[in-house]
């Protein structure tokens, strides 16, 4: 009374079922059979509270399991996505389709075929999950990035699954962002290129400059033109041609640029294929991570950290850009990573010293000296100021009771503005009197604040959208002397992000050094969880 339930064509690309066992049962049977199927799914689903509340939904009928062609069509499309897991540098070993054959050949039973069901529910959410919203918890990993991943709920996703076209929804879960697009075209480029036997030798130099000729410069070309920097040619000599793709190359990786090769440049160029590979994997996995069912919003603030700068980028497009110094490289001064909303803007701010900063750094000093900091109030739970002749040094880190500002004015550590999205981790974005810091190639100084060179053209762009004069209404409000509070009529979302490789819509894919580390010890986790680099180092 059994016939064989399942189709397989091609390399198990399609998945179809012959018929429904439960069709093709004897009638008197059929009651008992679909019992049977309905209770194994109810069974079998009852560990993972969002598939039960999708099958309790619908009274436990298949999405997957049926003889219909939208069955087929399901089963389908989910094997050709998992065969497509390599392709977003997904962990591939997770979404063995040879193992859902098996269990499929074997269901013998309503129950098993029961079971076969939620297994494929589970492998599409598993596969769903990884894809739209990363492979691992980042906060896990680096306990600094304070981001929750936007993960869909499962029932939401096993919904879309039964109700819209099978492939335009496996289409649709990975980030739609042209970023993510970018660095997955990146990643097929560079996975070619380690099979051609990737960028050649390392430089063997300390410096090379225009001019000069050698085994060093023939490397050097070698690399620029594997790297797609430089035009195939037969020229031993460092010319205008190979001067002109080390500027491009050292403006690619967030270099000073001018055409000399020193250490800095050329520890970048002999950085290898295969941990450039890596960035990009990373990058993609982070994409997933701020994949908002919103967005990122039509109008929003980008802090690179790795390239220190801060960015508005309006419909994709990049508005307004400036440098920026972000927090130092010793673990409690590092800027998190997360995201928030903008909400307003101080003028002339007052610095409230964090606590941190009072008890490491200004205590030690006011209990040798009462008088020390003296461009610092400070002041009691009740804002009153105190008294300095008394002393410090009855006080330790736990039983300092004051709070310590900096009133607005030219010194004040904060500069002349703020830009404040409320956060539990106190970080905003400010102006300061430290402009030195800004021309150099790494800004890791601060104590986790981002400072900005350009903070009053920044301001004068988010005006733009209330003011018909926003220069001349920050101005105002910047000669009173005054603090003011400029609320936005237009809360603009905030993302503090940090690529090690980013891309932009023309050129080369971008890379910057590993500040932190953090890329490093995520490239671990994934590469723990199962993903692996596709070519050959060379």
């Amino acid at each position: 009374m059994r016939k064989n339930f399942w189709r397989l064509s091609g390399r198990g690309i399609g998945v179809a079922l012959a018929a429904s066992w439960i069709a093709l049962a004897a009638p008197q049977y059929a009651q008992a059979q679909v019992t049977a199927f309905k209770q194994a799914v109810a069974e079998s689903a009852a560990r993972e509270d969002g598939i039960a509340a999708f099958y309790r939904a619908r009274n436990f009928e298949p999405i997957w399991t049926g003889a219909g062609a939208d069955h087929q069509a399901r089963r389908a499309a989910l094997i050709e996505a998992l065969d497509m897991a390599g392709a977003h540098g997904l962990p591939v070993g997770r979404y063995d389709d040879r193992v859902l054959m098996n269990q499929m050949r074997a269901a013998r039973t309503a129950r098993d075929m029961g079971a076969v069901e939620v297994a494929l529910s589970r492998a599409f959410l598993q596969f769903a999950h990884d894809i739209q919203t990363g492979v691992l918890e980042p906060g896990r990993v680096i306990p600094a990035i304070k981001r929750e991943v936007p993960k869909r709920p499962d029932d939401e996703l096993l919904q879309a699954m039964a109700d819209g076209d099978p492939r335009q929804v496996m289409r649709s879960l990975a980030p739609q962002s042209p970023e993510y697009t970018r660095l997955m075209r990146a990643k097929m480029m560079m996975e070619k290129q380690m099979q051609r036997g990737g960028w050649g030798a390392t430089v063997n130099a300390s410096k090379l400059e225009p001019g000069q000729s050698g085994a060093a410069v023939v490397a050097l070309r070698d690399r620029l033109i594997a790297m797609g920097y430089l035009r195939a040619t037969a020229s031993a000599v460092y010319d205008d041609a190979m001067k002109a793709a080390v500027e491009a190359f050292q403006a690619d990786n967030g270099l000073e640029v001018d055409g000399v090769a020193g250490s800095s440049t050329l520890k970048e160029i002999n950085v290898s294929l295969q941990q450039r590979l890596q960035s990009v994997l990373v990058a993609m996995e982070r994409e997933r991570w701020i994949n908002l069912p919103e967005g990122l919003g039509k109008r929003h603030i980008r802090v690179n950290l790795t390239d220190f700068t801060a960015k508005i980028i309006d419909d994709d497009k990049v508005t307004f850009e400036t440098r920026s110094v972000i927090g130092a490289g010793s673990y409690d001064r590092q800027t998190p990573e997360f995201s928030d909303v903008m909400e307003h803007m101080v003028i002339n701010p007052s610095w409230y010293v964090p606590r941190s900063i009072i008890v490491k750094e200004y205590l030690p000093l006011l209990r040798r000296n009462p008088g020390a900091v003296g461009h610092l109030e400070i002041t009691d739970s009740r804002g009153r100021r105190v008294n300095r002749g008394r002393g410090f040094s009855q006080y330790s880190a736990s039983s300092f009771p004051f709070s310590m500002r900096q009133p607005p004015g030219p010194r004040n550590a904060l500069g002349t503005v703020k830009f404040m999205f409320p956060n539990k981790y106190n970080i905003y974005l400010h102006d300061t009197p430290a402009k030195n810091l800004f021309s150099r190639e790494v800004r890791a100084y601060s104590h986790g604040c981002i400072r900005l060179n350009d903070p009053h053209d920044f301001a004068y762009a988010l005006l733009a959208r209330q003011t018909a004069d926003p220069k001349g209404f920050f101005q105002a409000r910047l000669r009173s002397g005054a603090e003011t509070k400029v609320d936005l009529e237009q809360d603009v979302p905030v993302h503090l992000i940090y690529r090690t490789a980013f891309t932009t819509a023309k050129g080369q894919t971008n890379f910057r050094r590993d500040i932190y580390g953090r890329d490093a010890r995520i490239w671990q986790a994934l590469r723990g969880a199962g993903v692996a680099l596709t070519g050959q180092q060379s």
